[in-house]
Formats: C-alpha cells, sequence, structure tokens
C-alpha cells in the first residue's frame, strides 16, 4: 500500500519512454480506495494514455473538490475517473462541477454492508448531471471505458482500444480451441 501511495500523481510514460500529456484525471475519497482505482491507472498506463491520480474527498475537501474539478478542463484533462464508497458523493459533486464527462466507480467500503449504497448513490444522478457508471469495484473497466471515450477522437487510442478487443476476442477462442480439443462437443464455430 505504501509503493502505491508513494507513486500517486506520478505522469506515466508512454512504451518508448516517452512522456503523455495528462489526458485522465483518476480521484478517489480516500487512499484506502487505491488498491481498486490502480486499476484505472494500470489500463492507461496499457493505452499509453497520460493520467493523474489524487485523493479528493467531497465531504473532507470540499473546496479541494471543487478546485480540482472546475480547473480540471482548462488543465487539459479530457475525462475524469472518480472513485467512491458509502456515500459516494464524489463523481455526482465533481459531474456537477465541470463539463468534462465523469465516470464514476462504486467501491465497497469498510462501512457498507454489499456496496449497494455506492452504486445508487454514484447511478441513480438527475437529470442534466449524468455520470457514466461501471460495476461495483470495477475500476479497471471505468479505464477502458475512458480510452474508449478518447479513441473516439483520437485514431492511435482508438487503435490502441481495438488491439485490445481484438486480443479479448482471441482468449476467447484460444479458450474455445482448447475445449474442444479436450473432447467437449461443440458443433458452434464461429
Amino acid at each position: 500500500m505504501q509503493e502505491l501511495i508513494k507513486n500517486m500523481e506520478v505522469q506515466p510514460q508512454q512504451p518508448g519512454g516517452n512522456p503523455t500529456s495528462t489526458l485522465v484525471g483518476i480521484i478517489m475519497g480516500s487512499d484506502s480506495d487505491l488498491p481498486i482505482m490502480q486499476a484505472a491507472a494500470d489500463i492507461l498506463k496499457e493505452f499509453g494514455i497520460g493520467y493523474e491520480l489524487t485523493v479528493v474527498s467531497a465531504h473532507r475537501t470540499p473546496h479541494r473538490m471543487v478546485d480540482y474539478a472546475s480547473t480540471a478542463r482548462e488543465r487539459g484533462l479530457k475525462v475524469i475517473i472518480a472513485g467512491a464508497g458509502g456515500a459516494a458523493h464524489l463523481p455526482g459533486m465533481v459531474a456537477s462541477l465541470t463539463p468534462l464527462p465523469v465516470i464514476g466507480v462504486p467501491i465497497k467500503s469498510s462501512n457498507s454492508i454489499d456496496g449497494w449504497d455506492s452504486v445508487l448513490s454514484i447511478l441513480q444522478m438527475p437529470n442534466g448531471i449524468p455520470v457514466a457508471t461501471v460495476a461495483l469495484n470495477a475500476a479497471k473497466n471505468a479505464g477502458i471505458l475512458a480510452a474508449s471515450m478518447l479513441g473516439a477522437f483520437d485514431k492511435s487510442i482508438g487503435d490502441s482500444v481495438a488491439a485490445y478487443k481484438a486480443d479479448l476476442e482471441a482468449e476467447v477462442i484460444k479458450k474455445v480451441k482448447k475445449l474442444k480439443s479436450a473432447g467437449q462437443p461443440n458443433d458452434f464455430d464461429h
């Protein structure tokens, strides 16, 4: 955990060592959320997308949250990924303060019974303040969604996302062939 915290706010490098511009902000309500949110950083790094990662609490640092969200666009961010547990106000409050797309990651926190409080807090936003919401603890999906959004306007990123999805397909086809070679019946070869 200390290693993860020490690396917070470090700018990733593209393959080959060239720094990328910071396009995605990854924020979380507490550093205890970092083991979940690290998955978003890892997949963005895999795609070669620059990001920043920090703690912004809607309840404990409201002025920091307002400042972060209201300056994100002018600082060059294109998408914000916000992870929060419990009452999970961070993604919605950030979305209310920025014109950028916000992807919410509901996190099952230590004070939650099953995580539904976080899911519903992020999912049930009022009309006018949308937050894209991924599954509970699914920060990797948030990173992939951010990359897909960016890839709609950047061919290189779009190509990386397409290659990633092609690799997923190839893995499944490998598993299909493995089952078939092990003697499992399968007449569906599409």
